[in-house]
């Protein structure tokens, strides 16, 4: 069965850290430009990190950079996003989506993607 399945989400307080997985699962991520989103309740959807496949690139669209770093380990088939740090208003659900080639850099500009995974909950408490 092909599949990708982020885990690695929970309760911390403020101030700590959390360490997200995106496994693939019948297909081979070395060629997928892994990327990460995050969706709280009642906002929209919004990109955090992404990963290319061919060179390891990143891209981080938003000011999450240096709090959040996306990493992928191809002999695992994983994709990591470490998270430092953490504010009550990174609570949301986190997704992780692979699409075929190209760059990092326009993951978010996709209309769509291959794969999705489904969410894992993150939730930081004041």
């Amino acid at each position: 069965e092909v599949q990708l399945q982020a885990s690695g989400g929970g309760s911390v307080q403020a101030g700590g850290s959390l360490r997200l997985s995106c496994a693939a699962s019948g297909f081979t991520l070395d060629d997928y430009v892994i990327g990460w989103f995050r969706q709280a309740p009642g906002k929209p959807r919004e990109g955090v990190a992404s990963i290319s496949g061919t060179d390891g690139k990143t891209y981080y669209p938003g000011a999450l950079k240096g709090r959040f770093t996306v990493s992928r380990d191809n002999a695992k088939n994983t994709v990591y996003l470490q998270m430092t740090s953490l504010k009550p208003e990174d609570t949301a659900v986190y997704y992780c989506a692979a699409d075929w080639g190209g760059a990092a850099y326009d993951m978010f500009q996709r209309a769509r993607f291959d794969y999705w995974g489904q969410g894992t909950q993150v939730t930081v408490s004041s």
